[in-house]
């Protein structure tokens, strides 16, 4: 198999995808929530869903290898995942580069309180959007990069890298 993989074949690049995506919320979850105790606020949550929807698409191109009309509808779904989730991340990045605010009195509940508490899933939405402590904190970086920086890179690799895959011209 040729190792560049823009020459891959549309169901391979897409199996990439899938298994990028789903590592990155299995290392979300397993190394920096579960070995770390980095508690996820309801932002990285939504970040991870994004991500997680990126990889159902990437996952059902890969196993359904359509035609052309096919790849591109694939491709957008996976684009619009990435687009979703890179509006997420660069609000989560505001709020860190940002002070929090005094009077919003921090986050509010993670994630699985708020849905545990069996809000309505609208208010539950708008609750985990009005977040504004615990999401400004940033308690992990690589490379001097936090976390929801390296979301949306990768949002916009994996997004651009769909689209890519799914509207280039394929040589019989």
């Amino acid at each position: 198999m040729n190792p560049n993989p823009f020459a891959w074949s549309f169901r391979s690049q897409f199996a990439l995808g899938a298994l990028i995506c789903f590592g990155l919320v299995t290392y979300a979850y397993f190394i920096l929530e579960r070995q770390q105790g980095i508690v996820p606020c309801p932002k990285c949550m939504f970040q991870r869903g994004a991500f997680v929807g990126m990889g159902v698409f990437f996952l059902a191109g890969a196993l359904h290898a359509p035609a052309a009309l096919g790849r591109r509808v694939y491709a957008l779904l996976v684009a619009l995942f990435a687009v979703i989730g890179g509006v997420i991340a660069v609000q989560h990045l505001w709020m860190q580069m940002n002070p929090p605010d005094p009077l919003m009195g921090g986050c509010g509940m993670d994630f699985y309180t708020l849905f545990d508490n069996r809000f309505p899933l609208s208010q539950a939405i708008r609750k985990a959007f009005m977040a504004s402590g615990d999401c400004s904190e940033s308690s992990w970086r690589l490379l001097g990069i936090t976390m929801p920086g390296w979301t949306l890179i990768s949002y916009v690799l994996l997004g651009g890298g769909a689209l890519w895959a799914g509207f280039r011209r394929r040589i019989a």
